[in-house]
This record gives structure tokens, C-alpha cells and sequence, in this order.
């Protein structure tokens, strides 16, 4: 069962070395998108790690922006371009950490071929919320003078944005663990299909919508499991999750996920070595 670990990251090289030590595996390649704005050369020492590679086609990634996608589309392609097949390609962020141990992940995995862990949601009807992500024009990826009072602008005199393609919209969580089958349709997906891009550079989030899209729309429908197998906590009208501690020990592992986001050495540091101890025991 080959793992391919998807990293996304910008910062704290001590924290993504701790990760990357603790899910090492015969099995497991690491994949690292570090972000273009952040200077490579103190992470350039996880190279020294075993099969641990760095993403060569970097993007500069802002919150909320198309560019967090297409840094997960660069990777897709080196991942599958590769070489090496791979049972799983799982997404993660550099302040994530594992819940069970190294092997029951990968026993998981051996349990559950061929699926797509991810958390989708209807944006129509079960997450409303995001309806405004579409309707309205938002210009993340463009940093001028002025953007917001444009954007605003440009949501009351222009026409209410249509989603395209007649696509039933789907999303909620960036993060997820999908077969390399999966990957390979979205890849595919957007080369045949430019104007979803389009429309998505336009949206706020694009990360947390695109990918649930594509594949909920496609034939790989029946194969996605509605659980990401993260536990995440978000705090009400907050855009960002919180980050755990060890006041959240037992709903850590009282979630059966296989992974918690999001942790902070600067935080919470105990949390981290909590976690390794009781997995080691736990499994």
C-alpha cells in the first residue's frame, strides 16, 4: 500500500520535519509544496530524509486564492508523472499530525482501496454559506490598490455569477485522501474544461469547492466516502479552525479520524508528544 504525502506548507521547518519523521514508512513518499514566497533553504535538510521530494513547480499561495489549487494540481502531476504507482495520494497541511499510528494508516488504506475520502457538502442546500463564494466576484489572485472596493463593485452592477457547466456545486473541506485514479480525473477534467478554472479564479476558496465538484459530478461518484478523516474543529463564525491543545486529547481520539488539524508547537507542544506516546501504544 504506497502512501504519497501530499504536503502543503509555508512555514516552521521543525514542525513539517516532525511530521514527516512521524508518518515515515517503507511505503510512504512525501511530496512538499512549499510556498514561493517562503525561502527553501531551511527546509532544504528533510531531502536528506528518505523518499522526501520537493514540489519543483513552486506557486506563491495566498489565502483564499486559486493558487492554493493549482499548487495541489503541480503536485498532482509530479506525483502521477512520478514513476512510482500509488495506492494514495493524502493531502495534508504542514500543521497537521497523525491520530493513529504510522501502520494502521496504512492498514486502513489496505482495508479501503480505490475510494476518495473527502467531506462534501451541497452548497445549494447543506452549506449555504458558500453560496456567496460563487454568486459574487471575489479577485483573490489579484493584489492591487483598491481590490475589495472593486470587488464590491463589481458583485452590485454586475450580473450574479452562474456556476458553469451545469455542475451541482459541492465542497467544505480542503483536505482529503483520494486513489491516484481521482487525481488523475481532475487533472484531466480542467484541461478539457478551462472555463471551470476561469469561474473558480473568481471564487473565494476555490480549494474547499473544485475538487468535490469535479469528482461528485463525474462517474467516480459512487466511489466517495463523505469523511475526510480529519477532526477539525471550527469555532462558530470563525474562518479558520482552531488550533488543538491538549484540552482536546479525548476528542481527539474519541473521533476514530486519522488525522487532527490543526496543531502549534508555539501553542501547544505537550498535544504533539501526547499523541506520539499514546499512538505508539493505541495503534
Amino acid at each position: 500500500m504506497k502512501m504519497a504525502h501530499l504536503i502543503l506548507c509555508h512555514s516552521n521547518p521543525g514542525q513539517l520535519s516532525r511530521l514527516v519523521k512521524r508518518l515515515m514508512h517503507e511505503d510512504a513518499h512525501f511530496y512538499i509544496h512549499l510556498d514561493k514566497k517562503t525561502d527553501i533553504a531551511p527546509f532544504l535538510s528533510l531531502e536528506e530524509m528518505p523518499r522526501v521530494y520537493f514540489v519543483k513547480k513552486r506557486e506563491k499561495v495566498y489565502w483564499g486564492s486559486y493558487s492554493i489549487v493549482q499548487a495541489t494540481l503541480n503536485a498532482f502531476e509530479e506525483i502521477l508523472n512520478s514513476g512510482t504507482s500509488y495506492d494514495y495520494i493524502n493531502l495534508l497541511s504542514g500543521q497537521d499530525y497523525p491520530l493513529k499510528s504510522t501502520q494502521a494508516i496504512h492498514d486502513f488504506f489496505k482495508q479501503n482501496k480505490n475510494k476518495a475520502f473527502m467531506h462534501f457538502l451541497s452548497v445549494d442546500h447543506e452549506w449555504q454559506e458558500a453560496i456567496p463564494r460563487i454568486t459574487k466576484y471575489h479577485l483573490t489572485d489579484y493584489n492591487f490598490p483598491g481590490r475589495h472596493k472593486v470587488e464590491r463593485w463589481m458583485s452590485v452592477v454586475l450580473p450574479a455569477r452562474k456556476f458553469p457547466l451545469s455542475l451541482v456545486p459541492m465542497g467544505r473541506s480542503q483536505w482529503f485522501t483520494i486513489a491516484p485514479r481521482f487525481a488523475a480525473h481532475i487533472l484531466d477534467y480542467l484541461k478539457r474544461e478551462p472555463k471551470l478554472a476561469r469561474f473558480f479564479k473568481l471564487t473565494w476558496a476555490p480549494d474547499e469547492m473544485i475538487f468535490q465538484t469535479i469528482l461528485y459530478n463525474s462517474v467516480l461518484k459512487g466511489d466517495m466516502v463523505n469523511d475526510n478523516l480529519r477532526y477539525i474543529d471550527w469555532p462558530a463564525g470563525k474562518a479558520s479552525p482552531k488550533t488543538l491543545a491538549m484540552a482536546d486529547a479525548d476528542k481527539l481520539f474519541g473521533s476514530g479520524k486519522l488525522f487532527g488539524r490543526k496543531f502549534s508547537p508555539d501553542v501547544d507542544s505537550e498535544i504533539l508528544d501526547f499523541l506520539d506516546k499514546t499512538t505508539n501504544v493505541k495503534a
